[in-house]
């Protein structure tokens, strides 16, 4: 029994890890936006958001081609790759002498973290299942969890220790502990009977049968507005609190206590999930986020940036109510599609990703001199969330009386 426990503490540790490479190499980046722009020849600021949404394009996109050949020649190779790739794509970051290279070494690194993140779910999908799967999860989300809250102050003191490259060194290093730490002690989890050739035809009719389920739509387009508006307070939190209020050394600890908002409430939906539902929760979760963000702009619509204090608090009480979607939205848009999880998976995350890049960029373009530009955002992605579930409600109670 002793052993077992160890044996599972160990797995929920390694797959949470896999998961967090792709948090510490957002996160830990963000005190050294500023550094790395004079660098790379940044001429406005607002473009050191760039840095972050361009990883994130890269985890949006990895996924389509990881996932799907995973299901054909298994896990462990693709987390191989993708680690490679992550490493390469760090040296290119490392001796980056404009914001173009940097950025294409940026998207390399969030194609390479794609893999052990993707992956990591898929190990635990073919390891466990239903109740037994949620309750891992919600283990590995712990873990998870500290890494947004540590890495900001993590490069903060890298940076303050050394250089903004030490920060990419690290983050290789650590890459290649987690990856001996899985090749020594994780086995292949894709018996040879569940693989599946990798092929285009297969990949297009996985596309088609997505894209035909309108509730799966719904809530991928709703992930698309509601990541988008998040990514844009990611890649713009350090502009608004390093330069609009000049709390540079206070930003990592700013940025911890709302990422530990949002890690609070997904641990939390792990359990209320259970007696109100996904469904439940997502629909008022939705009209919190609308409305927090809205009594932000009445409340503040001269473009005035509030107290810190007050900006903090919109702050978490958004991403509580972020923290009740994220999961929830992409487990509904999943639910039809169980037959073909790895596939469906990859597609919606892309879908998402693709609308949700543009949207963070478009937004963050505003966020200059005042975090207003930001909630507004937020408001529009809410109303226009409102309203898609209010569309997929309509529809569903048609099909309903029709029948």
């Amino acid at each position: 029994m002793q052993k077992q426990k160890k044996s599972q503490f160990e797995f929920v540790t390694l797959m949470a890890s896999l998961m967090s490479i792709a948090a510490l190499a957002l996160d830990a980046l963000l005190p050294a936006l500023d550094t790395i722009g004079v660098v790379i020849g940044i001429k406005e600021s607002v473009d050191n958001q760039l840095l972050v949404v361009a990883i994130f394009l890269g985890l949006g996109v990895g996924p389509l081609f990881f996932g799907p050949y995973s299901d054909s020649i298994g896990r462990k190779p693709i987390v191989y790759m993708g680690f490679t790739i992550f490493i390469i794509a760090s040296f290119i970051c490392v001796y980056a002498q404009s914001l173009e290279v940097m950025l294409i070494g940026r998207v390399l690194q969030g194609i390479g973290l794609a893999a052990p993140r993707t992956i990591s779910i898929a190990i635990i999908r073919d390891m466990y299942s239903g109740d037994y799967m949620a309750r891992i999860m919600s283990f590995i989300t712990v873990v998870f969890i500290l890494v947004p809250v540590i890495a900001p102050a993590l490069g903060k003191l890298i940076m303050t220790q050394y250089d903004w490259q030490s920060i990419f060194y690290v983050q290789v290093i650590f890459s290649i502990i987690v990856g001996i730490w899985f090749w020594r002690r994780q086995p292949e989890t894709l018996t040879s009977s569940n693989k599946i050739p990798f092929s285009g035809a297969s990949f297009i009719d996985g596309f088609k049968e997505v894209v035909s389920q309108k509730s799966t739509m719904a809530y991928t387009i709703i992930s698309g507005f509601v990541v988008g508006s998040f990514l844009v307070y990611l890649s713009a939190s350090q502009q608004i609190f390093e330069l609009q209020y000049g709390l540079k050394e206070e930003f990592p600890y700013i940025f911890a206590a709302t990422a530990l908002s949002i890690g609070s409430a997904i641990y939390l939906n792990g359990t209320l999930v259970l007696r109100f539902g996904m469904k439940r929760l997502v629909n008022t979760a939705l009209v919190a986020y609308f409305f927090i963000s809205l009594l932000y702009v009445v409340l503040f619509s001269s473009g005035m940036n509030p107290p810190v204090g007050v900006l903090i608090g919109f702050f978490c009480a958004q991403f509580i109510a972020i923290g009740f979607l994220f999961g929830n939205i992409r487990a509904l848009a999943m639910e039809p599609l169980g037959h073909i999880a790895g596939m469906a998976a990859a597609i919606t995350g892309f879908i998402s990703t693709m609308m949700a890049v543009p949207i963070s960029i478009f937004i963050g373009s505003f966020v200059k001199t005042s975090s207003l530009p930001l909630f507004i955002g937020f408001t529009i992605a809410g109303a226009i969330s409102i309203g898609i579930i209010g569309l997929l409600h309509n529809h569903k109670k048609n099909s309903i009386v029709t029948s």
